[in-house]
């Protein structure tokens, strides 16, 4: 039997990152990056997917596919271009995207920083020095004043430890440092600034009259393996980088517990900083040093990031011996042909809504193609397809599977045989 119906109290959403989909003149690190020729399709993220400008009709769109929930990103260097000085348009904007995404009965779930800097944060020393938390503190608070009585859900950050390995330990993202000391200083201040922001945001709502606060932070989540399994350096090496990549950050936003090598930049009591768990899953990794791919033998996607539904379940028992709390779970696959995502999508959901894990979202990553960090355009992650020449949408097969899943609230033995059966994974 191929059908399953969804956990119930499941919703059902998409991500939208503003570095990959927005577009527009924004000073976040991408842009000089893209400018030095580091993007390998050679695309530019000033035009990415043109969200920024056809908001409203992609709401829309989004609206008709009857996606439940939205992970709703905000670009910081877009709202406080120069240090202390906010674009109040830009506040405006976002604010009446998220009254027409609640209009239509799309549950946001904010994210106020996503692997991108203002460029000004980053001529300061960036997260490396304790004094410029204050400066995403700042930022944080004037967004709650503008928005906070709209919404009570929100991440700090995401895939904080994405940015930072690839950013200050590989030097392939920006800053493009290569030095594990300045990486774990990187997220030893991410860290703290989430623990600071946590309170902020809840302090700020009770101010405003809200109780209903709900805010967390969402890792990148992996199951690490050594290269070879016969090589005891890579079978220590893939536990070593269990501990830098995942647990050691977890621990400390989760409950304010720095362990070694990360530091706590200032003082904060112990606690627990987080009212849900927020796992974007990133697939198995086979590690060898500090270098990760994709195991030979996994089915990969397009990017040759490995293919493994199942490993959700070694990250949510690790956070929920920490936490016994509910579970917001991101996933996403590159299918530039959109030749496998709909049996993505279908082993994905099948799995969470046939566990006992207490999933309450299930966000695809992400609702439109657009500008995928060093891919630029050519990763094709979006249910929705982008003619990047005209900036036309088209749902893709897998989009409009995803919305009949999410109508029927599960999949039928017809919706599979029509658009699982004949799809397979690679190798």
């Amino acid at each position: 039997m191929n059908e399953f119906s969804l956990k119930p109290n499941l919703l059902l959403g998409v991500t939208s990152v503003p570095s990959q989909v927005d577009g527009g003149a924004v000073e976040n690190g991408w842009d000089a990056w893209a400018a030095a020729g580091h993007i390998r399709d050679g695309s530019d993220p000033a035009v990415a997917a043109g969200h920024w400008e056809r908001w409203h009709s992609d709401v829309m769109l989004l609206h008709r596919m009857g996606v439940q929930a939205c992970r709703f990103g905000i670009d910081w260097a877009r709202i406080e271009p120069e240090e202390g000085v906010f674009d109040e348009e830009a506040t405006a904007h976002v604010k009446e995207e998220l009254l027409l995404l609640i209009g239509m009965g799309v549950r946001p779930l904010v994210v106020l920083h996503q692997c991108a800097d203002p460029a000004w944060f980053t001529k300061k020393g960036g997260w490396e020095k304790a004094d410029n938390l204050r400066c995403f503190v700042i930022y944080v608070e004037h967004v709650l004043r503008a928005i906070g009585h709209l919404v009570n859900e929100y991440l700090t950050f995401a895939r904080p430890n994405a940015y930072v390995f690839n950013g200050w330990l590989y030097g392939l993202w920006p800053p493009g440092k290569k030095n594990l000391k300045s990486a774990m200083a990187a997220m030893s201040g991410i860290c703290m600034a989430h623990l600071r922001a946590y309170r902020l945001i809840h302090d700020v709502r009770r101010e405003l009259g809200f109780s209903d606060s709900r805010v967390s932070f969402a890792l990148e989540y992996r199951v690490f393996v050594p290269h070879s399994r016969l090589n005891p350096l890579h079978r220590a090496a893939a536990a070593e980088m269990e501990r830098l990549y995942q647990a050691n950050p977890a621990v400390a936003m989760l409950t304010g517990e720095f362990r070694a090598p990360l530091k706590c930049p200032g003082r904060e009591r112990r606690g627990t900083f987080a009212d849900f768990h927020a796992i974007d899953y990133g697939g198995p990794g086979a590690v060898a040093g500090l270098r990760i791919s994709a195991p030979k033998e996994d089915f990969k996607d397009d990017l040759g990031n490995a293919i493994k539904p199942n490993g959700v379940f070694f990250a949510s028992r690790k956070l929920l011996k920490l936490r016994p709390m509910n579970i917001y779970l991101c996933c996403g696959a590159c299918d530039v042909n959109d030749s496998f995502r709909s049996r993505f999508l279908y082993d994905s959901l099948k799995l969470v809504s046939e566990s006992k894990l207490p999933v309450k979202r299930w966000y695809y990553d992400g609702f439109l193609d657009g500008f995928h960090w060093l891919d630029g355009c050519y990763a094709r992650c979006g249910l929705v397809g982008v003619d990047f020449a005209t900036m036309e949408r088209a749902v893709k097969r897998s989009g409009e599977f995803y919305a009949k899943i999410i109508r029927r609230g599960g999949v039928s033995e017809k919706l599979y045989d029509k658009y699982v059966a004949d799809e397979e994974y690679h190798l």
